[in-house]
């Protein structure tokens, strides 16, 4: 028996080790640091913090995922406003004449509207204020027949452009971003009354990101927090932000000047908002938020977190060198050489203490550079003649909106002409009796080993 009891003893002892070195495996995995995400319990279905400056994702939950974005969808329908007044499509000035479509949706109560006149004329900038300030979905309609020629025409633009930008899964079937059972049976032809817009939180930050990139006015509309439609005219109405995070609103926010809220049944609250301090922005997304007011304490905790958090570095600034990387070789230039610099600040948003751990490196590219990595003559100055790419010591994956090796352009910062013949004749000359003398004195050398 004694020597049972030594068995069982020492089957005893080894679950006791088993156990303990259970424990000491289980509980450091619970007591890591959490995610960020985890840290942040932002309560939406999906949510992303992106540096405005360079397009860097700080925090995301869920934001792969397809999910009707509501009124959000209007940032698109700005974009394409903008785009069609620079390429000088349309103008501010021009009147739109409000069709039977957009009257009848303006006229709902039940949705943000300001009521236009059946056969009334607007100007593009009443309507684009109207959708852009208080969310008007008629005004929306009228601005996309006005540009596309129908809604249907309209959404096929809002397709393209999404797919140009490369916003990932989306599927825009309308102008507003309402659910189509709410437009009467008017919906654009070959859609269903049960679609809706659909992006990711990744994408809806990619189209603010490349709004504010190309068309940074949108900010000077954005930010207003109260307007009168037609003022001094026949039907005013009084147009207050949706955005209640702006300065003078219930839930202002300092920096705060952007961007749009959206919200039906389906998609829940949300709300895409920048705001911008001492130079450094950021661009939020909040979607599927359970209420009015949580879409506007949880895109707080995500701007917090960024201006807290971290810091804007510029790694290289506009018109400099990258450390290593000075000149490029010319071939059959005129000089020899020529510097390779910035186009812009190389500017990132990187954890407070943690810049160190970033550097800048060159990677050529493009037509004017050959199969040795030499640029070609003649070349003008400021052509890009490559990257300047952004890596981490760390080798982790930065993270970037629009690519995951966020890319800045190297061009050349002066023009180099092409040598004439006689130069090329006098430095092949010159490389010919040079590589003569290399190798006599590496003959004479060889004699006296």
């Amino acid at each position: 028996m004694v020597g049972g009891k030594k068995v069982i003893g020492k089957k005893i002892l080894t679950k006791l080790i088993v156990i303990a070195l259970a424990i000491t495996i289980i509980i450091p995995m619970n007591l890591r640091p959490a995610a960020a995400e985890d840290v942040l319990d932002i309560k939406a279905k999906a949510a992303i913090l992106v540096d405005a400056n360079s397009g860097k994702i700080l925090y995301e939950k869920n934001s792969k995922a397809p999910l009707p974005i509501a009124s959000m969808s209007k940032m698109m329908t700005e974009y394409l406003v903008n785009e069609a007044v620079k390429n000088g499509k349309i103008s501010w000035d021009d009147k739109v004449t409000v069709s039977d479509y957009a009257h009848k949706i303006s006229q709902n109560t039940g949705l943000s509207n300001v009521p236009l006149e059946l056969g009334g004329q607007y100007t593009v900038k009443e309507l684009y204020e109207a959708a852009a300030i208080y969310s008007a979905n008629g005004a929306t309609i009228a601005l996309a027949e006005k540009i596309g020629g129908s809604e249907k025409n309209f959404v096929q633009l809002m397709n393209d452009k999404a797919k140009k930008l490369g916003l990932g899964d989306v599927k825009f079937v309308n102008a507003t971003g309402l659910v189509n059972k709410d437009l009467q049976g008017m919906q654009p032809e070959g859609t269903a009354l049960t679609d809706e817009n659909i992006m990711s939180a990744n994408g809806v930050a990619k189209l603010a990101y490349n709004l504010i990139k190309t068309y940074p006015e949108v900010l000077q509309t954005s930010s207003i927090p109260k307007k009168t439609f037609q003022e001094g005219g026949k039907y005013p109405v009084k147009m207050d932000n949706w955005n209640w995070m702006l300065p003078g609103l219930v839930f202002q926010y300092p920096g705060m000047d952007g961007l749009k809220t959206g919200s039906t049944d389906s998609a829940g609250f949300c709300f895409t908002g920048t705001a911008k301090r001492d130079g450094q922005r950021y661009i939020t997304v909040v979607m599927g938020a359970d209420s009015y007011n949580s879409r506007f304490s949880e895109t707080a905790k995500l701007m917090d977190y960024g201006f807290s958090n971290f810091e804007k570095v510029t790694l290289v600034s506009k018109g400099q060198t990258v450390k290593g990387n000075k000149t490029v070789k010319v071939v059959k230039g005129k000089d020899k050489e020529v510097k390779v610099v910035a186009k812009d600040d190389v500017t990132l948003a990187i954890k407070r203490g943690e810049a160190k751990n970033y550097k800048a490196t060159v990677q050529l590219s493009g037509k004017s550079i050959d199969k040795d990595g030499n640029i070609k003559a003649p070349i003008k100055k400021g052509t890009k003649v490559g990257q300047i790419v952004v890596k981490s010591s760390k080798n982790e994956d930065l993270g970037f909106i629009n690519t995951n090796n966020q890319s800045f352009d190297l061009v050349v910062d002066k023009s180099v002409d092409k040598a004439n013949w006689l130069v090329l004749s006098f430095r092949g000359i010159g490389s010919f009796f040079g590589n003569l003398w290399d190798s006599i004195v590496s003959g004479i050398g060889g004699l006296f080993k």
